[in-house]
């Protein structure tokens, strides 16, 4: 937990500072003052500041974004006692319109160059690892959701509506954003077509099964053992391969996780592969049902995980492919929160969900990855037209270049308080989801 939150503050202080800069810049390039440049909101006070010329320069200890104070522009500090006057020159109202919407648009430009760039790092340096959709030949490993659906243990992806996924990784959040088509699958030979209906989508959600819809079909090789493992204490070892059960041959774990709660109760006789020899062993089946024998998460062990390197070239051009596709799969997802059939928006979160997203141990590739993400993410939702985030101001800015006319600015203040209690109420939402699934399981 403390290498997710040594992470997720290292991601975020890049991002609020480069947001930041965004709109820094550009206001500095225009002439205008810029009061204040914050990691961090300073409410009574800072842990760190110093001024540099017209710019205090500080970190706040309230780690809920950042801000720079442009001087004559109604933002997040209400501040409004002298924009009554008429505008000095070095305001940012007194700038024409465009200069306006090129400093207000400066912070989501940033993010969006901040995950281009590193993509194109990434791209560079580890190339791209997947897993071909065609290379599982022996299927997907589906659950009791997924079964609902009409998929079943050893179907092959062949496309999902016109979509034909290059890699697995694909599959699983296509089939969530792709209500009304049908998942086309080849099950024995044969063409079969599994519709994405409106129910199965709900029965995802509220199941958290999504991961659990499209798994590669893998053999029983014992990777671990609970603590009351009957299979350990029958004599298993890891890296056996379990190939029959009572004399029926069962290669795939899935066959197992099928057949064995049935046989609660009872002796079981299992054979298994070990240095190349087979032998059997014999254990009772616990009333629960499970033995408690782990299955190796081990895939690549099993399936080729390609590798496609990139050149410099290649990667600049793979950055914007990288942005493009994470951009458009966020704009997806966020568009199912709102379709409240699905009840989707129960599966939104806060910090604690996003800083979940970060690797338990450090790892600076995964560290790059979600960063970059979180970079677009944040980019869109600043976009969105909510008056106090960037794309509010946006919208009267573009109001005011198509009429000609400004907003007052009590129109403006209105909008600004609006704004933020609207997003107060999204951010407790948000954090209070997070709070009722860690500790009611909500």
């Amino acid at each position: 937990m403390l290498i997710q939150i040594a992470q997720f503050l290292l991601g975020l202080s890049i991002l609020i500072v480069l947001h930041e800069f965004g709109h820094y810049l550009p206001a500095r390039w225009f002439d205008v003052r810029v009061s204040k440049f914050y990691l961090f909101f300073d409410y009574k006070f800072s842990l760190i500041k110093k001024k540099i010329g017209e710019t205090e320069w500080g970190i706040g200890w309230i780690p809920l974004g950042g801000y720079v104070k442009i001087e004559g522009m109604v933002d997040e500090s209400m501040d409004t006692e002298n924009l009554s006057e008429e505008p000095e020159e070095w305001e940012f109202r007194a700038k024409p319109a465009w200069q306006r919407l090129i400093i207000l648009t400066g912070g989501v430009i940033m993010n969006f160059l901040t995950a281009y760039f590193i993509y194109v790092f990434l791209l560079m340096s580890y190339g791209k690892d997947y897993l071909p959709n065609e290379s599982l030949v022996h299927g997907i490993w589906t659950n009791e959701t997924g079964k609902e659906m009409g998929l079943a243990d050893g179907d092959k992806i062949l496309r999902i509506g016109d979509f034909i996924p290059e890699s697995y990784s694909e599959t699983a959040m296509e089939i969530l954003l792709s209500e009304g088509e049908d998942i086309v699958v080849d099950r024995n030979g044969e063409e079969v077509r599994v519709p994405i209906t409106t129910a199965a989508l709900t029965d995802i959600v509220a199941n958290k099964s999504l991961m659990g819809i499209i798994r590669p079909r893998m053999p029983y090789v014992v990777g671990g053992f609970t603590e009351e493992s009957v299979g350990k204490a029958a004599g298993m070892e890891p890296g056996d391969s379990l190939v029959a059960l009572n004399g029926q041959m069962l290669i795939f774990f899935d066959e197992y996780v099928n057949a064995i709660p049935d046989l609660a109760g009872e002796e079981v006789a299992l054979t298994y592969f070990r240095n190349g020899k087979a032998d059997t062993l014999q254990l009772t089946v616990p009333e629960d049902g499970k033995i408690g024998v782990y299955n190796t998460g081990e895939v690549f062990k099993y399936y080729e995980i390609k590798n496609k390197p990139y050149t410099f070239a290649q990667a600049l051009g793979g950055g914007f492919e990288e942005v493009g596709n994470k951009l458009s799969g966020y704009i997806r997802q966020f568009k199912l929160i709102f379709n409240f059939e699905t009840k989707a928006y129960k599966e939104v979160g806060g910090f604690l969900m996003i800083l979940q997203q970060y690797d338990s141990s450090w790892n600076w590739r995964g560290f790059w990855e979600f960063t970059a993400f979180l970079s677009i993410m944040l980019g869109f939702l600043n976009i969105l037209p909510i008056p106090a985030l960037d794309g509010g101001h946006v919208v009267f800015t573009l109001v005011e270049m198509v009429t000609g006319r400004k907003p007052s600015i009590k129109v403006l203040e209105y909008a600004q308080m609006i704004g933020f209690f609207l997003l107060l109420a999204l951010l407790i939402f948000a954090n209070g989801q997070d709070i009722l699934r860690t500790f009611f399981g909500g």
